[in-house]
């Protein structure tokens, strides 16, 4: 299925190499390996009450930081739990609880949308599939993924700018675009690493593999990973 044309998951920000060497299969193992050892559950950085407002938290948060949405849905998930309560809410006071984040007004629209289709439509529950999310206004498809992972401990991998330069900067799973680099990590991942593997991924992502200079000289999987221009310490 195509994904919803109205969704604002953020394209990358990191272009693949052409002819980039790969990880084996054991050094991909070694990789989650290192990286459950420090963090055994790692979580995401959204904070969320339920199914509803973890889904209007992700689609919020696209080209925002976790930071500012969860400031600006703080107050606002102490009177929102269900759909219901968004269409009681209304368009107009959601703006105020909102204006904060960036594309406010497009945002607001769509999660007073997508509201009234979980209303009429799926008896105001959250849909635990793929397909049924990405007809929603404003999903698209990592953020479907990131709902059924942590909502519904479903093992999808949520391709964001993070866990797509992490992919193809270690040689795990290079790719051109996010579904690319999502298809390969889905044959790529051990099994008992599924569950947690996309919040590793990104969390490795936005704290040290970092997009202009990846702070390689502390990296704990450095050892495996494949980046030809590892950085050292400043100074």
């Amino acid at each position: 299925m195509t994904p919803n044309p109205t969704s604002n998951d953020a394209e990358p920000d990191w272009q693949p190499r052409p002819r980039q060497r790969v990880m084996t299969d054991a050094q991909v193992e070694e990789f989650f390996r290192a990286l459950a050892a420090i963090e055994p559950e790692p979580k995401g950085e959204l904070n969320f009450t339920n199914p509803y407002t973890l889904l209007v938290a992700v689609a919020l948060s696209a080209q925002a930081t976790d930071i500012g949405v969860n400031k600006a849905t703080g107050p606002l998930f102490q009177r929102i739990a269900t759909p219901q309560d968004m269409l009681d809410l209304g368009e107009a006071a959601l703006i105020e609880h909102i204006k904060s984040i960036g594309l406010y007004k497009t945002k607001a629209k769509n999660v007073m949308a997508a509201a009234q289709i979980l209303v009429e439509k799926f008896g105001g529950d959250v849909p635990q599939d793929r397909e049924a999310l990405e007809t929603l206004p404003g999903v698209g498809r990592k953020t479907a993924n990131v709902v059924l992972n942590m909502a519904f401990g479903q093992t999808t991998i949520a391709v964001d700018t993070h866990l797509f330069r992490v992919a193809n900067r270690t040689g795990m799973a290079a790719g051109k675009t996010p579904l690319a680099v999502e298809l390969k990590l889905e044959k790529r991942v051990p099994p008992q690493y599924g569950l947690h593997a996309h919040h590793w991924l990104i969390l490795h992502g936005r704290y040290i593999c970092k997009a202009r200079k990846p702070e390689c000289w502390r990296c704990p999987v450095a050892h495996v990973c494949l980046f030809k221009d590892k950085t050292q310490p400043q100074g």
